[in-house]
């Protein structure tokens, strides 16, 4: 029997390579979720609430099919940090985590439409910055723009050179999508990975 039709409800191009990296057909469809958290929602809460909203808006119109959906919070010292949008916000964000932690909330929903399953987790990602002087903070923003990731950061390039320890289960969760965990979903769900 043949798999359904597999959607990733994120526009998302990080997503996008991250899931890619599976081997399997699928296509993405940009889920329709406001993102507002809600009143003393904790970050966690937040980034699997998400994850599923994004994957049952696209399941909803997309019967017949398997969706993913995801969602990152990012928090140092108990508050959110959201993505910079440019370049003053962030140099102010890594100045701010400059020899300090930052926690990534990863979260992800699986939606079977067919089997009318749905399966969700949560991953936790420690990012330990070393001391960033404001020359490093520069050259690091002026290579790799990353204007529209949360922390001002992208660890799959030159990024991880602001780091002395990552610590987490999943080293994709950090960059938006958990593999591990994701892979062995989408075998529950039929799919033959690898």
């Amino acid at each position: 029997m043949p798999t359904p039709p597999l959607l990733l409800a994120s526009s998302s191009p990080y997503r996008h390579e991250l899931l890619t990296r599976l081997g399997i057909g699928f296509r993405t469809v940009n889920p329709a979720v406001d993102e507002t958290p809600q009143d003393g929602e904790t970050p966690e809460h937040l980034a699997i609430r998400l994850a599923r909203a994004k994957a049952r808006s696209v399941a909803n119109d997309h019967g017949g099919s398997v969706v993913i959906g995801s969602d990152q919070v990012a928090t140092r010292g108990g508050s959110p940090i959201g993505k910079p949008g440019n370049h003053e916000a962030a140099r102010q964000q890594l100045l701010e985590s400059s020899d300090q932690k930052v926690t990534f909330y990863t979260g992800v929903c699986v939606v079977d439409t067919v089997r009318g399953l749905q399966e969700h987790h949560l991953d936790q990602t420690r990012v330990h910055f070393r001391s960033l002087h404001s020359d490093e903070i520069e050259r690091y923003l002026e290579a790799e723009r990353p204007y529209d990731c949360a922390g001002a950061f992208k660890a799959e390039g030159l990024g991880i050179s602001l780091f002395w320890r990552v610590s987490n289960e999943d080293p994709t969760a950090l960059h938006g999508l958990p593999l591990i965990w994701l892979a062995s979903a989408l075998r529950r769900a039929g799919y033959a990975i690898p």
